[in-house]
Formats: C-alpha cells, sequence, structure tokens
C-alpha cells in the first residue's frame, strides 16, 4: 500500500473506519505505537507535534477527528518524503 491509497481509503468514509485498521495503516508508515492502556501513540519523523495519538471507540471503530489526523500526518508524510524518493 502507498500513502495515496491509504489516504484515499480513509478519506472515503471517515466514520466508518475500524479502529484495527487505522492502527495498521499507522504502523506502516510511522512504525510500531507505544501502547499506554487503550492509546495507541505513534511519533511521525518530523518537528512539531510528532505524536499520533489513537484509542478505540465503542464498537471497535476509530473516532472520525482521529482519522482525519492520521489523513492530514499521512499528507505532510508524502509532501516531506515523497519528493525525497523521487529524486
Amino acid at each position: 500500500m502507498d500513502i495515496a491509497q491509504a489516504i484515499t481509503e480513509l478519506e472515503s468514509s471517515p466514520s466508518n473506519v475500524r479502529f484495527a485498521r487505522l492502527v495498521n495503516v499507522c504502523t506502516h508508515f510511522f512504525g510500531e505505537p507505544r501502547i499506554r492502556g487503550s492509546h495507541h501513540i505513534f511519533r511521525t519523523p518530523w518537528q512539531g507535534d510528532p505524536r499520533i495519538n489513537l484509542q478505540a471507540q465503542r464498537g471497535g471503530r476509530a473516532a472520525p477527528y482521529q482519522v482525519r489526523q492520521v489523513i492530514a500526518a499521512l499528507k505532510k508524510h508524502e509532501a516531506l518524503y515523497d519528493d525525497d524518493n523521487n529524486d
């Protein structure tokens, strides 16, 4: 899976994303999370707010605002690091 596919998948229905799927996408692009209780915390490779904090909602779904945060992080990752791969 590449970043564009992940973004498209998440944007298609941000209110209907399974938590496990969102964790898998984040693990693929940002590495293994630090888990504190029910929180899965991913570090991002840039300065600023370098964390994505995910917590499952009832029914095993991800919160839509967390899906939007992951989409924003994936877009930033693509903008910062995709050019490095094309050189």
